[in-house]
C-alpha cells in the first residue's frame, strides 16, 4: 500500500502538487489546519511546507472526498474522533456538537491529521528470536501515539504468519489489513470492521487460530475479551498507548491485566536520537 499516494488522492490539486514536490514520501502524517500552511510529520517532528494557508473550503474538500461526499452518513464514525479512508486514519478537530453529554458529531472542522501507515519489513529482527524461542506467548506492544505500534504489530503478524503460524487478525478499524493493502503473511485470516467483543468469539469458534492479533486495547470491556482468548489457549498479540511498563502499571486496566498474568512480554517502542528503539521485557 502506498499510503502517501493514497493520501494525496484526497487533497485539492494545488495542495497535492505541493506535497508531491516536497519529496517527503516517508512522511508519517499530513497535518491540515485552517489558516495555516500544510505541514508534514517526519521522524516525530513537524515540518511546515510553506506556501498558501489552507482555507476552510479546502479542508472540507478533503473531508468530502474521504467520506464519499456524505458527511452526514459518516457522522456516527466521527464520534470516535477520526474516520478511516482506504486504511488511512484521519483525525478530526473542530467545534463538537454535544447532546446529553454525548458527542453527536462536529458543527465545523478546523484541522485534520492524516496518518500514513506503511510496511517496515525487518523491524522485528532484533527481538523476534527471543520472543519466539520458548513458544509464542501473550505480548503487549506499547508506545505513545504516532511511534508505530500498528506498524510493529502488522510486521510481527506477517513474520510469524509466514513461519506457518495461524494468525487471526481482529482488524476493528481496518488499519492492519487496509482491505488487502498490507501483506499480513500466508497464514493470516482477517476479520474487519467488527468490535473486539463480537469478533473474538467468531474467530475462536470458526477459524481455529493459534494467535489472535488486535490493535489498541484500552477499555475495561477489553479485559473480558482477553480473558476469553486466554481461556481458549490461544496466544494474544495486542497494542496499547503508553510510555513504558511503569506507566502502564499505574493505570487500572493494564495493572489488572498484568497482575492476572494476561501478558508475558511487553514490547516498548522508544524514540532515541530520531530513531525508533524496540525494547522487549518479561512481565512474568
Amino acid at each position: 500500500m502506498d499510503s502517501f499516494m493514497t493520501a494525496c488522492e484526497l487533497l485539492p490539486p494545488g495542495l497535492r502538487q505541493r506535497i508531491r514536490e516536497s519529496g517527503c514520501t516517508g512522511a508519517e502524517e499530513i497535518r491540515l489546519r485552517c489558516g495555516q500552511a500544510v505541514s508534514l510529520v517526519l521522524e516525530g517532528r513537524e515540518r511546515e511546507l510553506g506556501g498558501d494557508k489552507l482555507s476552510s473550503r479546502e479542508l472540507m474538500q478533503v473531508l468530502e472526498k474521504a467520506t464519499g461526499a456524505s458527511l452526514h452518513s459518516a457522522a456516527p464514525a466521527m464520534t470516535k474522533g477520526y474516520i478511516s479512508y482506504k486504511g488511512l486514519r484521519i483525525g478530526l478537530c473542530g467545534s463538537a456538537a454535544i447532546s446529553g453529554g454525548q458527542l453527536l458529531g462536529f458543527r465545523d472542522f478546523s484541522s485534520l491529521a492524516i496518518r500514513l501507515p506503511r510496511e517496515c519489513r525487518g523491524i522485528c529482527s532484533g527481538f523476534i528470536d527471543e520472543l519466539t524461542e520458548g513458544g509464542l506467548e501473550n505480548t503487549l506492544i506499547v508506545s505513545p501515539p504516532g511511534l508505530g505500534k500498528t506498524t510493529l504489530l502488522r510486521e510481527l503478524i506477517r513474520v510469524i504468519s509466514d513461519r506457518g503460524v495461524r494468525v487471526a487478525v481482529l482488524d476493528e478499524r481496518g488499519e492492519l489489513y487496509a482491505d488487502g493493502g498490507f501483506d499480513l503473511g500466508r497464514c493470516s485470516d482477517v476479520l474487519s470492521g467488527i468490535s473486539k467483543e463480537l469478533g473474538a468469539g467468531m474467530l475462536l469458534r470458526g477459524m481455529n487460530p493459534q494467535v489472535i492479533a488486535m490493535d489498541e486495547i484500552s477499555r475495561k470491556e477489553d479485559q473480558g475479551v482477553i480473558q476469553q482468548i486466554m481461556g481458549c489457549g490461544v496466544t494474544l498479540f495486542a497494542s496499547a498507548h503508553g510510555r513504558d511498563r511503569q506507566d502502564m502499571q499505574r493505570r487500572p486496566v493494564y495493572r489488572e491485566l498484568f497482575e492476572s498474568g494476561a501478558f508475558k512480554y511487553i514490547l516498548t517502542i522508544r524514540m532515541e536520537h530520531s530513531r525508533r528503539r524496540y525494547v522487549l521485557e518479561t512481565i512474568q
